[in-house]
């Protein structure tokens, strides 16, 4: 149903996978022209971030409407894992060949929008405890009929 536990948690993991579009991933600072300037790495600087971040949004707020088949809830919650993770070690890799780049930054650190992943991540484990509790009330009330 609807009003279950887990739909609020699929709700905040679609919430948190939003805000790495608003959030930075990264900040660093890079010399151009002699001049120290501040940049900022976004997940809508990269298209297959960006591709990754829709994703993570649209998978749990699908899932939400899934309630009537657990299975594939379960199974659509922990894909959403998966592109979770996928998300961090892509977001890994291109913060890594950044900061290898001729001549490198002088300085950086990562923002909120890296943790947002993470915190999407606990919501879907969350969620699939939640489907799980769910499986586990149809099968004990299908026994007392």
């Amino acid at each position: 149903m609807i009003q279950r536990i887990q739909s609020i948690w699929l709700f905040l993991a679609a919430f948190a996978a939003a805000g790495l579009l608003y959030f930075n991933l990264y900040t660093y600072h890079a010399l151009e022209n002699a001049v120290d300037t501040a940049k900022q790495f976004k997940a809508n600087d990269k298209y297959g971030l960006f591709v990754l971040a829709i994703l993570l949004i649209i998978l749990p707020l699908v899932n939400i409407f899934m309630f009537k088949n657990r299975k594939r809830q379960k199974g659509l919650a922990a894909l959403s894992i998966v592109v979770a993770i996928g998300f961090i070690a892509v977001m890994v890799m291109l913060v890594t060949n950044l900061t290898n780049n001729t001549p490198p930054p002088s300085s950086g650190s990562y923002g909120i929008g890296a943790i947002m992943p993470i915190l999407s991540i606990i919501f879907l484990a969350l969620a699939i405890s939640g489907i799980r509790k769910d499986e586990k009330l149809v099968k004990s009330l299908d026994r007392l009929r």
